[in-house]
């Protein structure tokens, strides 16, 4: 099988089973035993012997060769031959331990990083880019949102208000007194009305004279005063 056809479906096999950070290493300029090798860490072991048992599958299905599988008894650390291509399938604290991409990791091969999710470019070229805060077009804006005004009824009558008034208070403006002149004031139509009864009874009342005015009373009648004038004594 082409090596490159060989390290894709290998690729495959492992992001079926959710293997953790895949790498794929060219080690041609290393050693002449194989040509490739990958590392990808299994969460359990559980896990890391499905991994070994989904990579062996699919390389037979696809007409590989796979020359040997050890492991699988304890699953810390599963290793699978495939004559070309070494495959490691390790726990996260045996992969630290033992550190094979600072051994094996001087040239690093890409499969479609973007495309592939697992595998450490992959979340690399997921992870989103820092934006420098320094550039108005990198910095984050608020959305315009559209304003609706809208005035309170009091003020609307209020203005209604103010233009009827306006009308009536320019037209009493525009009548003027010229200083000086005698102005006229209506008597209220309550005080005509009072005056004009007080007039006409005054007028059906009989006149009084002097003379009977006494005897209409009922006074007693004049007393005639005579004065004695006491001759002096001659």
């Amino acid at each position: 099988m082409d090596i490159k056809k060989l390290q894709t479906v290998v690729v495959d096999a492992l992001e079926d089973v959710k293997g953790q950070e895949i790498v794929l290493f060219d080690t041609t300029h290393l050693t002449s035993l194989f040509d490739r090798i990958a590392v990808v860490s299994g969460t359990s072991n559980r896990q890391t012997k499905a991994l070994a048992a989904s990579v062996r599958d699919k390389v037979k299905e696809a007409g590989g060769d796979v020359v040997g599988l050890e492991g699988e008894d304890t699953g810390e650390w599963v290793l699978v031959d495939l004559g070309d291509m070494i495959v490691h399938i390790m726990q996260p604290a045996i992969r630290q331990y033992y550190r094979l991409e600072e051994i094996w990791g001087d040239k690093p091969v890409k499969l479609g990083a973007a495309k592939r999710k697992s595998t450490v470019e992959g979340l690399e070229a997921a992870a989103p880019k820092s934006k420098s805060k320094h550039l108005a077009a990198n910095q984050e804006q608020e959305e315009a949102k559209p304003v609706r005004e809208r005035k309170p009824a009091a003020r609307k009558t209020a203005a209604a208000a103010d233009g009827a008034a306006k009308p009536a208070a320019r037209k009493a403006a525009a009548k003027k007194i010229p200083t000086g002149a005698t102005v006229k004031v209506a008597v209220p139509k309550a005080a005509a009305a009072e005056a004009k009864a007080a007039k006409a009874a005054k007028a059906a009342a009989p006149k009084r004279t002097k003379a009977a005015a006494p005897a209409a009373e009922g006074a007693a009648p004049a007393k005639k005063v005579i004065r004695r004038i006491k001759q002096a004594d001659e």
